[in-house]
């Protein structure tokens, strides 16, 4: 196996504006599985792990890969950036991260997203009723924004009206490496302030009008005795608002892009519409395509060695389930999109162990509907413009896509 010489590759912001680096990948793969990658600008460099194999590894391997000590971002944080992260979620390491999981997965449940399904595909319906046969739409503003931010603002308890706030808070804040999506970082902070005064007024309100909700949820949790604090509720809030409607959003507009792309899965799929077993094995196949998060950075807690690498105590080590989603040992023709693929080890909610996503079955659930309803009414779309995708070496997302319903 040969290594690849560092400026040979480049996994960074401005290649995945261009396009998904499908072909870095597979050399990738073939040549250099655990890379090491430069990144300019006084940041240090990192370990972009490619293989399905050693991200699962990664992944299940918490206390020598941690998410804490560095975060979840390639770059690195200032501190305070860093002690802000370390209050979601994505940013935490077992066992605290356990225990504020718990306080939130009571909403994601089975159960819950059963009784959801209804009420989402009675939105999609609406929102596919809005698509004018014969005209064209902006598909990811107008259509696959909606159905995320509007499910998850009411799971929340977001007020009814107010998710167009949400929408652009999340693009502020996610696309701060987009200048079509934000004004920088500045922009980026003050999105986020724009959002922790809209959540501490709905916390406050719900301190003395409690709901069925998850921000009720939140303020009248404990975790150990304590009530949780004004930034860990904000922070709570802020990762449910954007992950929520971010990542969904993303995967519905590529999944369009994809079905645009390819014709015969399309007609394939709009003739079985009522094929319940086809739209299961279809809907873990657009999630391999195309998911909706690129990578995910850890750092090492002592030396190790990954597949015959040396990794020093606090380098960092990115997984990426963009290849792994093509790791040709794991899939049969893996750029072959084939919607009745079983089995489907996609890796597009993370490669297993206490990150795994906790919206996993909502945006199944979403993803199933949307497009489901969307070809039972328009079997026929196609690209009426070049798609442009956004900046970021993080989200995996388009930003404009103008699809002609005929």
């Amino acid at each position: 196996m040969t290594v690849i010489p560092a400026g040979e590759i480049n996994l960074l912001e401005d290649t995945w504006a261009r396009e998904v680096p499908h072909d870095q990948f597979t050399r990738l793969r073939r040549e250099d599985p655990v890379h090491w990658h430069d990144v300019p600008g006084g940041h240090d460099g990192f370990f972009a792990v490619t293989r399905h194999a050693d991200i699962k590894a990664v992944s299940r391997d918490p206390e020598l890969f941690s998410t804490e000590l560095g975060s979840f971002l390639i770059r690195d944080q200032a501190p305070e950036s860093l002690e802000a992260l370390r209050l979601v979620l994505l940013g935490m390491d077992a066992p605290r991260y356990s225990r504020y999981r718990s306080l939130v997965s009571a909403g994601f449940t089975p159960r819950v997203i059963r009784r959801l399904a209804t009420r989402i595909r009675e939105q999609a319906a609406d929102l596919v009723a809005t698509i004018p046969a014969g005209g064209t739409v902006e598909f990811v503003e107008e259509i696959a924004a909606r159905l995320p931010v509007e499910t998850i603002c009411e799971m929340i308890g977001v007020p009814a009206g107010d998710e167009r706030l949400v929408f652009e808070w999340s693009n502020r804040m996610a696309g701060g490496q987009d200048p079509d999506l934000s004004g920088g970082r500045a922009d980026s902070d003050l999105a986020a302030a724009e959002i922790y005064a809209y959540c501490d007024a709905l916390v406050a309100e719900r301190r003395v009008r409690p709901r069925e909700d998850i921000l009720t949820t939140l303020v009248h949790a404990e975790v150990e005795g304590d009530r949780l604090t004004p930034d860990e509720i904000n922070m709570f809030f802020v990762l449910l608002c954007v992950a929520g409607n971010e990542t969904t959003r993303n995967l519905l507009s590529q999944t369009v892009l994809a079905l645009a792309e390819h014709p015969q899965v399309r007609a394939e799929l709009a003739a079985g519409t009522e094929d319940d077993a086809l739209w299961a094995t279809a809907t873990e196949e657009f999630l391999r395509w195309s998911g909706s998060i690129h990578n995910f950075r850890r750092t090492a807690t002592r030396d190790t060695v990954l597949r015959g690498v040396p990794i020093r105590a606090g380098q960092k080590v990115v997984t990426y389930y963009t290849s792994a989603n093509r790791d040709e040992e794991v899939f049969t023709d893996p750029f072959t999109l084939d919607v009745r693929r079983t089995p489907n080890e996609h890796l597009a909610f993370g490669g297993g162990g206490p990150h795994f996503c906790l919206g996993a079955g909502l945006a199944r659930t979403q993803i199933n509907s949307l497009i489901r309803e969307l070809l039972r009414r328009h079997p026929e779309f196609a690209l009426a413009g070049s798609p442009r995708r956004v900046r970021s070496d993080f989200i995996n997302g388009l930003k404009y896509l103008p699809v002609g319903f005929g």
